[in-house]
């Protein structure tokens, strides 16, 4: 899709962008020795913190949102806190070619729930590519799949999480619709935060009494993935279809793959090797597909435009 003239940035650094900084969120994960429920806590909130003196512009916004607006914002930041339960906890079961290579799933998800709630269309070209990136994403993590044991648990927290996040991509297609980008994900962070917050409070698992570092971690884990990552791409879903923005996001198998080869140890066989150029061939005929399918978007809501009545799609 060809961005407006007024886009400040090539749509496809910011894919960049994104891209890499989610493929670190797996080696922050592995490097930290808290439960991985308060990792997710905490990654939420410092970012949320970041984010809160910036939302002043954006008040009169807020102030006009509706009943409606504020229950599909909760639902998408359920949706995001149960993502990062499930994904992140796969990753102390499995390794991260198989936990992150599963998330390739996540497109199939948005293809259908987009046809089932929007009725929209995709084209046997961009199906075909989209299964040839698919395909490169399993191929990574076949080999360290497991079928018993903590390995087969660890593969299905991925797969639920998959399709938890595939539901908030949905969702937040629709707010963006009518909401600026920096009020949806701050109130979808904040609603995710405070639901993993209810989750560790109803198990008593302690919020408090972690070292420094795993205070570093929790910063890194907010500024580069959830910041440079979750926030670029939903902000990218007011220029994008979500299964082409949720198609972009197969670069993260090879990415983490890759850090995780540098970083943690994990080996790096031939075949992996192959299976990521297959898996990042499939996303760029996927995205090339697109940009020829669908029509020019208008940019993003301004703090300005934001602030006027609007009706409900």
């Amino acid at each position: 899709m060809k961005p407006s003239k007024s886009f400040p940035f090539p749509i496809s650094l910011l894919l960049i962008i994104g891209i890499v900084a989610i493929s670190f969120s797996s080696i922050f994960i592995r490097w930290s020795n808290s439960p991985v429920s308060v990792s997710a806590m905490y990654r939420l909130t410092i970012t949320a913190l970041l984010m809160l003196p910036l939302l002043f512009p954006y008040r009169a916004s807020v102030r006009r949102m509706r009943l409606r607006e504020w229950l599909e914002l909760f639902a998408s930041g359920l949706a995001l806190g149960l993502h990062f339960l499930l994904w992140m906890g796969s990753l102390r079961l499995t390794s991260v070619a198989s936990s992150t290579a599963i998330t390739s799933l996540e497109p199939v998800f948005v293809l259908l729930g987009a046809w089932l709630l929007y009725r929209q269309k995709t084209s046997w070209p961009a199906i075909l590519s989209m299964g040839l990136a698919m395909l490169g994403a399993l191929m990574i993590g076949w080999g360290d799949w497991g079928l018993t044991g903590s390995a087969l648990l660890g593969d299905a927290l991925s797969l639920l999480g998959t399709a938890a996040v595939a539901a908030h991509m949905l969702l937040g297609k629709r707010l963006l619709a009518h909401m600026p980008p920096f009020v949806y994900s701050f109130f979808v962070f904040v609603f995710a935060a405070v639901c993993i917050a209810g989750y560790n409070l109803a198990l008593g698992i302690p919020l408090t009494g972690y070292p420094a570092r795993e205070w570093g971690l929790f910063l890194l884990l907010a500024l580069v993935p959830t910041v440079f990552g979750h926030y670029v791409f939903n902000w990218l879903l007011t220029y994008m279809r979500p299964e082409t923005v949720s198609m972009s996001v197969l670069g993260e198998p090879v990415g983490a793959t890759l850090l995780a080869y540098f970083l943690l140890g994990e080996e790096i066989g031939p075949r992996q090797a192959a299976a990521g150029l297959l898996l990042l061939l499939g996303v760029w005929l996927f995205i090339r597909t697109h940009e020829k399918e669908q029509p020019s978007i208008q940019p993003p809501l301004s703090v300005s435009n934001a602030n006027t009545d609007r009706s409900m799609n």
